[in-house]
Parts: structure tokens; sequence; C-alpha cells
């Protein structure tokens, strides 16, 4: 099995409690900041955009493509750090657990800001200590701090921070599902 096949297996067995989390708590609480145009980079197997139709996701995995595609959704390959889509043409770019994947995330901070509008939301998620240490492809782990220098050296905007599923800094240690959210604005 290559590992892009291995890794649309590793989506596609969540936890049943886990779905029901993100379908019914982050899902919510995420889409509360987004309007008009939206793109999910790193979309995986598509369920935020199930929850919220009428989003593009792109991810660099063809067979996550192949899969939500034959699910009646839009999304497209992208090349790492490139967005094939015109300048300011979204309103808001979801970014969920994607950017601690990147060893340099410069190059598609930039293409992000290139593709949203003036004003636009940018929405960025990474996980907890215990959500960074379950997958072994993660290379950054971002705290407040570090992510916000990130964003704010790419040119965006604070507007809100939060935590999921509540904000309780101990339970970065003990649960993979705790995350960091930001909204940014371009």
């Amino acid at each position: 099995m290559d590992n892009n096949t291995a890794y649309l297996d590793y989506l596609k067995h969540r936890s049943h409690l886990g779905y029901i989390y993100r379908k019914y708590w982050l899902y919510p609480k995420l889409a509360k900041h987004l309007s008009g145009n939206v793109l999910d980079i790193g979309c995986g197997i598509g369920d935020f955009l199930k929850f919220r139709p009428n989003t593009i996701g792109v991810d660099i995995n063809p067979e996550i493509v192949s899969w939500c595609v034959d699910d009646g959704l839009d999304v497209r390959l992208m090349q790492p750090d490139l967005l094939d889509f015109p300048d300011a043409i979204f309103d808001c770019v979801v970014l969920d657990n994607v950017l601690e994947h990147l060893e340099s995330p410069e190059k598609l901070l930039k293409e992000i800001k290139r593709v949203t509008v003036s004003g636009g939301t940018f929405l960025v998620g990474v996980p907890g200590l215990k959500g960074y240490k379950t997958d072994s492809d993660h290379k950054i782990y971002y705290d407040l701090k570090s992510l916000m220098s990130t964003l704010e050296a790419s040119g965006f905007v604070k507007h809100e921070i939060f935590y999921m599923p509540i904000r309780l800094p101990f339970l970065s240690k003990l649960i993979s599902q705790y995350c960091l959210y930001g909204v940014f604005r371009k």
C-alpha cells in the first residue's frame, strides 16, 4: 500500500465519537466564522465539505481527491504550496490541522493570502500536544505564540483565538482532539 492510500485509510477509520464531535460541535463553531465563497485546504475525506455545502476543497493526495469526487464533493488536486485559483476569489479560507504538516509554511501562506479577498477570513487550526504527537508526519508544533508570529509574518491580522473542545490547557496533553484555532483577516 502506498502512502497516499495508507493516509486515505487512516482518515476513513475515525471513531464514531470523533465524527459526532466534529459534526455537532466543532464544525458549527468553525462555520460561524465563515461566509461566502470558502476554500478548505487539506480537506481530507470531506467531512467539513459535507457539513458546509458549496465549499471547495483541495488536497495534495490524489486518492483523497478521488474519494471525495466519487462522493459528489467539489474537491480538486493541488500541488504543494500552489493554489490553482485566480487572485482574491475566496471570502474565507480554512486550514484545519494542516499547518503542522509543513516544514516551511511561508509559500502556502502567501498563496492563501493571494486567493483571499481583501478583508477576508483565514481560519487556521492546529493540534495540541497529544494530537501533534499522534501523527508521524507532523513537522512543527504550534502554540499560541508561534502560531501568531507565523501568521503575522505572512501579513494576517488576528481577529479571534479559541480552543476546541473547550479552553482547558491541560487537555492539550490528554486528548488528541484538543486544538487551537485562530481567525485572522487579510
